[in-house]
């Protein structure tokens, strides 16, 4: 039996995979890299990338049909979902190309097929011919990611329910009626999608509120934005059963108390991830476990030595960007090089971490978010000054004829750190990188108002918000 020897081998070829191989060979470690299915993880293929060229699409066409606001009119303006879906395809493939180009000037190896953990660093893989393969690595990193969760209620079988990535993946994807349950980004995000495409649009949600981890201000403002379009929100509800009619689905659910029912013609299952470890390990590969996630210390090891695992697969922040800064963070510890990136930070006016991974939302307007909220420092006790800025009289705001929108940035009370910021409004998922590197580096209110930003853009009401803070001088 033959085994291929590499520094590193890695089973996954998401975001946590592949920026760890691609780090990894720049450091001169040989790299191979498997995953079953394409490069790019569902990140590229089923997920970030195809939704948010559909959330494009679909805000271009809602924008067109009101152009009238304007002083333009567009007549005939309609759409080809096929072709939408064409669009999807292509950008995702694009990234894939890339991907596999920069791979092959790397000299690293890719491996398409399924891999299983043995003993002593050795993987065996099983490849789409049914042959196998094994090669053994000095180090080995899991990046398989995570998988839609199901839930356990009558129906969930029948066609027509499905979850996101089938959803992206289906060729019948023209809808009259579509039921979301679970009101979180995935759900949200192609709530909008379907609602600008004309679909009649509802949305199970079993919290009291949207997005029930972000800023209750920024949840309910985007609430009463989405039924302003047409989107029915059923909060503290309870889908019960889906049954099969003559006509699509009929879906029963708990409204308020009272028994509900909703006619449909596709149902949207999104209420979290799951780990994807099935099949990963050999029955006598000892992984300590819990709750399906796998168990790292604080360098991203298991208990097994030389085995490391980063990204959905071992819970937490469930993000593209965490599992690629977490790929970095162990490249670089494996070759002895100082980390360049950290994922939480204690400031020097808190005995608390405070995350600093920004967390977006791609609907319109957009919402992005990174270190604490208002009622996270409620709960931990933080006093907090804090400033706010409506995007109703922002020049660039206007000229768009943006609807609602706001920013809020929160300073610790007496040493005026920047503690966290929530933004909602065009160009919110660019511009939270700044806010993000200021908590990184503890920057003041004052150190933000030293740097100017240009006019009329979106960015320039940052500084509105930061000086709204200064003259502000309630504290939580």
């Amino acid at each position: 039996m033959m085994i291929k020897q590499y520094d590193l081998v890695i089973i996954g070829a998401g975001p946590g995979g592949y920026v760890a191989a691609k780090k990894a060979a720049k450091l001169g470690m040989s790299v191979a890299i498997i995953d079953k299915n394409e490069v790019g993880g569902t990140c590229i293929n089923r997920g970030c990338i195809p939704t948010k060229a559909l959330v494009h699409a679909a805000t271009l066409y809602r924008e067109m049909t009101e152009c009238e606001k304007f002083g333009l009119s567009a007549k005939e303006v309609g759409f080809d979902l096929q072709k939408i879906y064409e669009y999807k395809d292509l950008s995702a493939a694009k990234m894939r190309e890339e991907l596999e180009k920069e791979f092959a000037e790397l000299g690293i190896d890719t491996v398409r097929g399924m891999a299983t953990i043995q003993s002593d660093r050795r993987v065996r893989i099983v490849m789409p011919d049914q042959t196998t393969e094994y090669y053994m690595g000095k180090h080995i990193l899991i990046a398989t990611g995570a998988k839609a969760r199901m839930i356990d209620i009558p129906g969930m079988d029948l066609p027509g329910v499905m979850t996101s990535e089938e959803l992206l993946t289906s060729n019948e994807s023209r809808y009259k009626r579509l039921l979301i349950l679970g009101g979180g980004v995935i759900g949200i995000e192609l709530a909008t999608v379907f609602n600008a495409l004309g679909c009649e649009v509802t949305i199970v949600e079993l919290s009291d509120r949207l997005l029930p981890n972000m800023d209750r201000e920024f949840s309910d403002a985007l609430e009463e934005i989405l039924v302003g379009r047409g989107i029915k929100i059923c909060k503290e509800s309870i889908l019960e059963e889906v049954t099969k009619q003559e006509e699509g689905l009929c879906c029963r659910y708990v409204y308020q108390g009272k028994n509900q029912e909703t006619k449909v013609d596709a149902v949207l299952v999104s209420v979290g991830r799951i780990a994807n470890t099935e099949g990963l390990f050999d029955p006598d590969v000892p992984i300590k476990m819990e709750r399906g996630r796998i168990m790292v210390d604080d360098f991203y090891m298991t208990n097994m030595p030389g085995v490391y695992a980063i990204g959905d697969v071992i819970g937490g922040i469930q993000l593209a960007h965490v599992a690629s800064a977490q790929a970095t963070y162990v490249v670089e510890r494996m070759n002895d090089v100082n980390p360049s990136v950290i994922i939480e930070m204690v400031p020097s006016c808190l005995f608390t971490s405070i995350s600093i991974v920004p967390s977006c939302l791609y609907t319109d307007p957009e919402i992005a978010s990174v270190g604490i909220t208002e009622e996270e420092a409620r709960r931990k006790g933080i006093p907090l000054r804090c400033g706010k800025y409506v995007m109703d009289v922002n020049g660039q705001s206007i000229i768009s004829k943006d609807e609602r929108g706001f920013i809020k940035v929160l300073f610790a009370a007496d040493s005026d750190v920047l503690l966290g910021a929530q933004l909602m409004c065009h160009r919110a998922t660019d511009m939270i990188g700044e806010l993000a590197t200021a908590i990184a580096n503890g920057l003041t209110s004052s150190q933000l108002m030293y740097a100017m930003r240009a006019h009329p853009t979106y960015n320039e009401a940052i500084s509105c918000a930061v000086e709204n803070s200064r003259e502000n001088q309630q504290r939580w």
